[in-house]
């Protein structure tokens, strides 16, 4: 059977980073997750080694770079005629369009899925790039991420949507009846659990106020290099 052509860019020149995650997610689609070696992506994609490994420094860092197709092409959509609906349903259908973008991979990640669940090291490296593309996800919805309950949403998000994707991997039925059901209950107790985090956050206020003031009131001892005016000393990068 003769290979899909491979994706191209917007000059029309084949994008070897696309090519790169298609060979993969076709790989994925027929094979375990765990017999996949990069040489097998790179002949498939009709990479060299020295090429893929210039584009990315493992299979797993392949498989990251699908988030980004995604992410772009739910991105590219319109949601102009939301932009007056409640939050609740604009995250629904950006949701909605990123498992309608996840659909062309969904043989593949069924076997990826089940492979991952038992590697806590690889879940935990996915859940960083889940956190970037819903970070976009949630701007695309109109929701801020920004700040303490920002950070809690956008975690809250990510939670939320992998109970969604594991109902979704199971759900044959084209009309995606409990896929959506599960994605209006997942949302809709994200806003409970928010509306409690912002009660707290009023009702502790006064005390995060207080706490400000003694801190602002305690004296600080000087600690700067006499010889650099940078007080951690050395390169200011060391601090990061």
């Amino acid at each position: 059977m003769d290979k899909p052509a491979a994706p191209q860019d917007a000059a029309g020149k084949p994008n070897p980073r696309e090519a790169a995650v298609e060979a993969l997610m076709r790989l994925a689609a027929e094979q375990p997750w765990n017999d996949i070696e990069i040489g097998d992506i790179a002949r498939e994609s009709g990479l060299s080694l020295a090429e893929l490994r210039d584009l990315y420094p493992s299979k797993g860092a392949i498989l990251g770079g699908l988030a980004r197709i995604i992410d772009r092409k739910v991105l590219e959509g319109d949601s102009s005629d939301l932009a007056e609906e409640p939050a609740r349903e604009r995250l629904f259908d950006v949701l909605m369009r990123r498992l309608d973008a996840m659909t062309p991979y969904k043989p593949a990640l069924r076997r990826i899925s089940y492979a991952l669940r038992g590697d806590p090291l690889a879940m935990l490296a996915l859940n960083g790039v889940a956190l970037n593309s819903h970070r976009y996800m949630l701007a695309a919805a109109g929701i801020d991420t920004e700040g303490p309950l920002g950070r809690l949403k956008l975690q809250g998000s990510v939670v939320a949507f992998a109970r969604v994707v594991d109902v979704w991997l199971g759900d044959d039925d084209p009309s995606l009846a409990r896929t959506m059901a599960r994605l209006d209950k997942e949302i809709r107790n994200g806003e409970r659990v928010m509306e409690r985090a912002e009660d707290v956050r009023r009702l502790t206020a006064p005390l995060r106020a207080l706490a400000r003031a003694a801190t602002e009131r305690r004296p600080r001892r000087n600690t700067r290099n006499e010889d650099d005016g940078n007080p951690l000393g050395g390169d200011p990068a060391a601090a990061i």
